[in-house]
């Protein structure tokens, strides 16, 4: 594994120190490349980085393949994006964008080869609408791939007594759901062929990852410390689901 693009990047100090103050969540860049690895990424290719946070997947996407990404965001600043992306000499491959993924996209239906997306589409694209809707904007033979934090079964009523007092978050509640759920959910999707509906092997060291940059004196970056002590991992997965517009 010494050779994957993620473990190169860190490898060098100055992209390790971005990778640490950038993180949103568990290692982008990790879950990027597992989850590009399932179907073939040119150079020639467009594609939406939908919910990209930082950049860290976008980045990923134009620096291994040389693709041109739109790189999408409600709440990252573009600019800051812009910036981070000169920093790296990648800014001609990359547009910046802001971007709210429930409302009408600003693009051509059929414009892109790929939608693709890492932590964030369980909090847009949880209901039966989105998924015909992101497709549309996706060329015929073209791919959709999503990364997110998920449930190896859905906790229903009977939610663990140690995972109760964040489960009373209701936007925790929502959007971490079984990988069951979702196959369900996308399995009701028309003009799709679904390639791969799986645990990400990466998971733990995402993890791993984002947890070494949390400070538990800030209570925000101890809330996760603290869920992610209390789930010992015995429930949370990494959700990947990829499927092909026929």
């Amino acid at each position: 594994m010494s050779n994957t693009f993620s473990n190169k990047f860190m490898a060098d100090e100055k992209n390790f120190a971005l990778l640490q103050s950038t993180m949103w969540g568990p290692n982008g860049i990790r879950q990027a490349e597992e989850l590009a690895s399932h179907f073939a990424i040119t150079k020639d290719m467009k594609i939406l980085d939908l919910g990209c946070g930082p950049g860290l997947s976008s980045l990923y996407l134009a620096q291994e393949y040389g693709a041109e990404v739109f790189a999408a965001d409600l709440y990252a600043d573009p600019t800051e994006n812009y910036e981070r992306f000169q920093s790296l000499g990648i800014a001609d491959k990359i547009v910046p964008m802001m971007i709210d993924a429930t409302l009408l996209l600003p693009f051509a239906k059929h414009y892109f080869d790929v939608i693709f997306s890492v932590g964030a589409y369980n909090m847009f694209g949880d209901n039966e609408d989105m998924l015909p809707k992101f497709t549309s904007y996706i060329k015929k033979g073209g791919y959709i791939a999503v990364a997110f934090p998920g449930l190896k079964y859905d906790f229903g009523d009977n939610v663990p007594p140690e995972m109760q007092p964040f489960w009373s978050v209701p936007e925790v509640a929502r959007f971490v759901r079984g990988i069951e759920w979702w196959k369900d959910l996308w399995s009701k999707a028309k003009g799709i062929e679904i390639i791969s509906i799986s645990e990400m092997v990466c998971h733990d060291i995402a993890w791993k990852e984002y947890l070494a940059t949390r400070n538990p004196s800030v209570p925000d970056e101890k809330w996760d410390l603290d869920m992610m002590a209390a789930e010992g991992g015995n429930y949370f997965n990494t959700i990947q689901l990829i499927a092909k517009v026929i």
